[in-house]
């Protein structure tokens, strides 16, 4: 996309459920299982728990496949986990699932949900991604494996997927949900994808139609954390099969900032290795970021923002990461005190956030931490469109930020951290988003 002085509009970094009109969530509801006991609430078929995580045991049926990316028909040997039936305590709109997993080649999983209707009826099984590591096209890890999508045309009158989202009907809500994790290996292999976190936000999302006011403080003002900037603009015309190159590389760009900040505060192990990415062009800057790039590209999507693509890339590295909703900055704060930078989703107009010099219609930024007065100190890859590294730190409003994140995208969040790195204690114990 050609950027002009005049109209500048970064293009999409969202699914399609966070650029539908301005919502402020009411309800959020989160719940995961990442740890042995949690895992064995949930039911197997073919697969078992092991450890903290589910993997294949006895596979007691077959999946045919055929890869529509330019893959050939393979079968595999496939089990289940279906999680217990949550009921969120009130009737949601929307639905974004997380999980974490490692998948050695001929290996992926794939994450569905279904739920009660608000009429009572069961809905159908949604895809909510296929997902494996690596990229059949680029790095070669996962050149037996299928190309890493999420599945198109599944409406029906009750619901719809749009990219990594579910999404209910105009005047339908469902009240329940359950989600099943698929795991997959070709036939005769003895590996195993290995499911080590499994979960899924719920919310409903009413219109706003004023501004929101500044949200109250929450303890980190003065606090910033020491996370590495890096530019998507520095990547422009890099690797184009991944939709165009760096410009479009806000979302990998912001999860390799965070997971340099954990491997520089924790150990190296908390991110990719400098043989993970030795195939990428030694003359780019930052190869991490491509490589991240081609590890979370969507093939249906054709692009890097798929939500809980990105936290399961970062999965890997050791970390619990998911994708959850925040209702202000007072709860961002909380993660700021805690050590723990955030992702988030954001869209506005080039008016309505000083000192950012672009307007898009989704973008990712990494919130690192606070001033002394409560605005918002970010890593904004895509700052000022200036392809260097030194300009993507930056400071905004506190309410104009605020009011491009939370109304605009349901307050989308990825919080990654290691597992020692505990999170902070809730605000909201009826209905907790984390």
């Amino acid at each position: 996309m050609l950027l002009t002085a005049a109209a500048t509009v970064l293009p999409a970094a969202t699914s399609a459920a966070g650029k539908k009109g301005s919502p402020a969530v009411s309800h959020i509801a989160y719940q995961q299982w990442n740890s042995g006991s949690e895992l064995s609430t949930g039911a197997t078929e073919g697969a078992a728990v092991s450890g903290d995580s589910v993997v294949l045991s006895n596979p007691t049926g077959t999946f045919t496949y055929t890869d529509p990316y330019g893959g050939s028909t393979k079968t595999y040997d496939v089990g289940t986990w279906t999680s217990p039936e949550i009921r969120p305590g009130f009737n949601y709109t929307e639905l974004v699932a997380s999980w974490n997993a490692e998948t050695p080649p001929g290996t992926w999983i794939q994450v569905s949900v279904s739920g009660l209707a608000d009429d009572g009826t069961r809905s159908k099984p949604y895809i909510l991604g296929r997902w494996t590591e690596g990229d059949a096209e680029g790095d070669g890890v996962s050149k037996e494996t299928i190309h890493r999508t999420s599945v198109p045309a599944q409406g029906d009158d009750l619901a719809y997927v749009a990219v990594d989202t579910l999404v209910a009907r105009a005047g339908r809500s469902l009240s329940s949900w359950q989600l099943t994790v698929s795991l997959y290996r070709e036939q005769g292999s003895a590996a195993t994808p290995s499911v080590s976190l499994v979960g899924a936000m719920a919310s409903q999302l009413p219109e706003i139609t004023k501004p929101l006011p500044a949200s109250p403080a929450g303890g980190a003002w003065g606090a910033e954390l020491p996370v590495p900037a890096y530019s998507q603009e520095t990547h422009i015309g890099e690797y184009p099969v991944y939709n165009g190159g760096g410009e479009a590389w806000c979302s990998p760009t912001a999860t390799s900032m965070v997971l340099s900040y954990w491997q520089q505060t924790r150990g190296s192990q908390y991110g990719p290795l400098p043989d993970d990415y030795a195939w990428v062009d030694p003359a780019y800057e930052d190869s991490w970021v491509d490589y991240a790039a081609a590890n979370t590209y969507d093939y249906n999507y054709d692009g890097t923002g798929n939500w809980p693509f990105n936290t399961a890339y970062a999965g890997r590295y050791g970390h619990e990461a998911f994708v959850t909703r925040l209702r202000s900055l007072t709860e961002a704060e909380k993660f700021i005190s805690a050590g723990i930078p955030l992702v988030v989703s954001v869209s506005f107009k080039k008016s309505e956030l000083d000192s950012a010099g672009y307007g898009t219609n989704g973008h990712l930024m990494v919130i690192i931490g606070f001033t002394e007065t409560g605005d918002v100190i970010v890593n904004d890859s895509a700052s000022h469109l200036i392809q260097s590294n030194d300009a993507v730190r930056t400071v905004y409003d506190r309410e104009q930020f605020e009011n491009v994140w939370i109304p605009r995208s349901g307050g989308i969040t990825y919080v990654i951290h290691p597992a020692e790195a505990p999170l902070p204690q809730t605000m909201t114990p009826a209905q907790q988003n984390w």
